[in-house]
């Protein structure tokens, strides 16, 4: 199992890092544009091998995309990464250019490849890679539910005074502060709805909580954060590469499901070898309806500024 990471900054070095430590692939590749970034990265991850436990192989170039000939899962974290009070949606300006320059790159190296998009905007992003690759749509996914949703769950966890293993919660929608959409009524603490927990005021403020997750993180850090998200794509990754049907939100190309046609946002998918193996198409409540035909009109708004 071969692993492209593309960007080794913060993000993507955290990602190939903990792709390594769960030791189900034999090779990450770490690609960057700055020289020798990606060599040093992986070098340094390298000399973690014999104290973590793994023996993935992890090796760096700089903007060679040869070496990442014959990937099954590339990842696409490069582009520039939000200050304090920007939104996703201002990076659209650089970070499309690069993500349609790397995904053309990457699928002429690896023609079966799965792909998975961190940039932001990311559902945009994720839209983008859909136009310029031609790739099936299994095999292109934005990873923001993913990481939303541990959001979530840090904070449900922590209004509830319970370990986050007790909990599960999923958060769907476009992968901004205004269009997520926690599905506050469907979380459970040990298959108990939160509710019979927490107040619905203090399951509102999970809820807002959640959704300004990011922004509060670019707040305290100065620029976006790399753990969580390295860790959500990780987990993406290990679904894929092991074959494992697990759930996760993750951003797909809808065809009528949600009652929502030619946009990318974040709803339920099974993940096994073929990337998005099926798309659940859930019962919603009204006001999560709602919420989530609200968040497509803003991911459609984002797409409109796209030069396609």
């Amino acid at each position: 199992m071969k692993v492209t990471v593309v960007g080794a900054g913060a993000v993507g070095a955290s990602c190939a890092e903990y792709i390594a430590i769960k030791n189900f692939a034999s090779e990450v590749v770490l690609l960057d544009i700055k020289e020798g970034f990606a060599e040093g990265k992986a070098m340094d991850l390298m000399q973690c091998a014999s104290l973590n436990g793994f023996d993935t192989k992890i090796t760096g170039t700089t903007n060679d995309y040869s070496k990442s000939a014959g990937s099954d899962i590339c990842v696409i974290t490069s582009g520039i990464p939000r200050k304090p009070g920007m939104t996703r949606e201002e990076l659209i300006g650089i970070n499309a250019g690069i993500v349609k320059t790397v995904s053309e790159n990457l699928v002429k190296y690896s023609p079966e490849t799965v792909l998975i998009v961190v940039s932001n905007p990311m559902d945009t992003m994720t839209y983008l890679a859909h136009q310029v690759t031609g790739l099936p749509k299994n095999r292109i996914i934005g990873m923001g539910g993913a990481l939303d949703s541990a959001r979530f769950k840090y904070r449900l966890a922590e209004a509830l005074g319970a370990p986050i293993s007790d909990v599960d919660g999923m958060v769907i929608g476009g992968h901004s502060d205004v269009g997520m959409v926690p599905l506050v009524s469907q979380a459970t603490r040990n298959s108990i709805k939160v509710s019979e927990f927490i107040s619905k005021q203090r399951l509102e403020q999970v809820k807002q909580d959640t959704k300004v997750g990011g922004a509060t993180l670019t707040k305290l850090l100065g620029t976006s954060a790399w753990y969580a998200p390295g860790a959500a794509v990780s987990g993406i990754v290990q679904a894929i590469a092991c074959d494992q049907k697990k759930i996760f939100p993750c951003s797909t190309l809808l065809d009528g499901e949600y009652g929502l046609k030619d946009l990318c946002i974040g709803v339920p998918v099974v993940l096994g070898a073929n990337g998005i193996e099926k798309i659940l198409d859930i019962k919603l409540s009204e006001a999560d309806k709602n919420h989530l035909q609200n968040s497509a009109e803003g991911v459609k708004k984002t797409n409109g500024l796209l030069n396609l």
